[in-house]
Formats: C-alpha cells, structure tokens, sequence
C-alpha cells in the first residue's frame, strides 16, 4: 500500500485516528512497527538492531508507532543517576539535550515518511517536569521538518483508531489502547498481572499496548460479547507489552547488574492490518527480532 493513501490526525480527549484509504480489497495488507524504550542516545542502545527494524519498515512501507522513552536523557549534569560512560560521545559537547535531540532526528529522518506516532515515556516527562522544555513535542518538529507529514504526537495513554476506507464504504475500527508503562514489571509477573486490570477499565479496545519494563510477551484474551441488536458474538482483546533496545545485561556491571537485574528481551513487535473474510479490518502480530 502506498503510505500516500494514509491519513493521520490527533482527535479529542487522546485519540489518534490512522485511516487507511484503499483502491483494491483483494490482497490489502498495511504493516505498522510497535516500539517503545528505544533509549536511543545510551551507549548502550543497539543501534544496528534498530537500523534493522527500520530497513525492514521500509521495505514493507509499514508505519511506525513509537510509545515512549525514546531518548534515555539521563546523562545530564544535573541528574543524579549521570553516568559519562552511558553517555555517547557527541552528547559531552555542552548541549546535552539539544543534541539527544538533534542526534535523534538525524538518525530517523531517513525513515521520516514511515513515522505516524510518537508519545512520551516517563524520561521524556520527567525532562519536561524538572527543565520545561518537551523534548518529544521537539523530537516530532524535527521529524516533520525532515519530512514525517504523518506524525503526530500522543500523550502518556491513549488511544489510536485504525480504519479502513474502501469508496465511499469503511470496515469496522481496530482500536488500540496504549500507556507507556508503570510499575517495575515483577521478576516474577513480567508484569503480566496488569493484563487483566487494563482489560477491566479498556473494555472497548481490541490490542492492548505498554512497554516501560523492558518485557517481551503477548497475552490474548477471548470475549463473549452482545451486539446492539442483541446476537452473541465472540471476539478477542490483545495484549502486547513491547521491549526495547537498550542491553544493560551484556557488560556485566553497573546500576542494572548491580540491583540483581536480569538478560532483558530486545526488539518490538509487528502489526500486520488486512480484510478478513467478512470484509472487516483485521489483524495478526508478531515479534520485531
């Protein structure tokens, strides 16, 4: 599909609506990319396997869905936890956050096109909170200039709205909900626990997004529903906790070896948009590796 035929808009009350508006119903198919916690400007970021991810967004003209953290923006001289060894070495110029930020941009610009959402994670917040400058919002000014017409910017939780229109005819919504994270995740849990409270407050959405604890997992679960003219339905709500691309493990020393933390999964996760039988929008999902 042609991302010329995508359409992206901020809503009332954090809701992001991406429409897809399609010639042919026979064999559409639209990818999106799910990241989150990229903690892009750490030393310790895996660049080459976001570079990867990006290359494979690219061939598959899929978007691109980013859900918080994607700066670390820790290494600053006023943060207590700055550390100069996870600080790269273009960040030690002076402009510690004009240049996370510039640095940023630079390196994602290449995929501008592919960019249709971006929101902030608790790093990005607590900038905003303790030096009132928002380094998302200034994260999506870069992009737009570098030519990301689709992006727009979400807020901590919220919701995205993906449609379909085909003519003058639109197939039902897939609605996905999303909050960058909370909590620590469990060592045990992984922080699956949360699946069911989200699911209890987040009745109408059909994927369920987070990331923050650096966990890789898919829950699926089944509903018995009504229809509004009173016919049982089965349908199902997915629970997707995303990752990141930050390995704090592999060198065997520093705050995250030192508190007991373990091996973390890297990567994100694939949405893969077509028509089922019914002529309805659908969707599968798969691990980003």
């Amino acid at each position: 599909m042609s991302l010329s035929n995508i359409a992206t808009e901020k809503t009332s009350g954090g809701c992001v609506s991406i429409d897809f508006k399609i010639s042919k119903q026979s064999g559409w198919e639209q990818w999106v990319l799910l990241s989150s916690d990229r903690h892009h400007d750490n030393a310790k970021a895996d660049w080459s396997l976001e570079k990867k991810h990006l290359e494979q967004a690219k061939q598959r003209d899929a978007l691109i869905c980013d859900f918080g953290d994607l700066m670390c923006l820790m290494q600053g001289k006023w943060d207590r936890r700055s550390d100069t060894s996870q600080c790269r070495p273009e960040h030690r110029e002076g402009r510690y956050i004009d240049s996370v930020i510039e640095t940023a941009v630079d390196f994602f610009a290449p995929y501008a096109k592919h960019w249709a959402f971006v929101s902030p994670g608790n790093h990005e917040t607590s900038i905003l909170k303790h030096h009132e400058t928002d380094p998302t919002a200034r994260f999506v000014e870069g992009m737009q200039k570098a030519g990301a017409n689709k992006l727009v910017m979400g807020d901590y939780a919220g919701f995205i709205r993906f449609r379909v229109q085909h003519g003058i005819r639109k197939s039902s919504n897939v609605i996905l909900g999303y909050h960058h994270g909370y909590g620590g995740g469990g060592p045990v849990t992984k922080g699956v626990i949360q699946t069911n409270r989200m699911a209890t407050y987040l009745p109408d959405c059909n994927i369920v997004v987070s990331g923050h604890v650096h966990e890789k997992w898919a829950l699926q679960i089944d509903r018995s529903r009504l229809n509004h003219v009173g016919i049982p339905y089965l349908d199902r709500q997915v629970h997707i906790k995303i990752p990141g691309y930050k390995d704090e493990y592999s060198s065997f020393k520093g705050w995250h070896i030192e508190r007991g933390g373990t091996p973390k999964p890297l990567g994100a996760w694939w949405l893969r948009f077509f028509l089922n039988s019914e002529e309805k929008l659908d969707f599968e999902f798969m691990e980003a590796t």
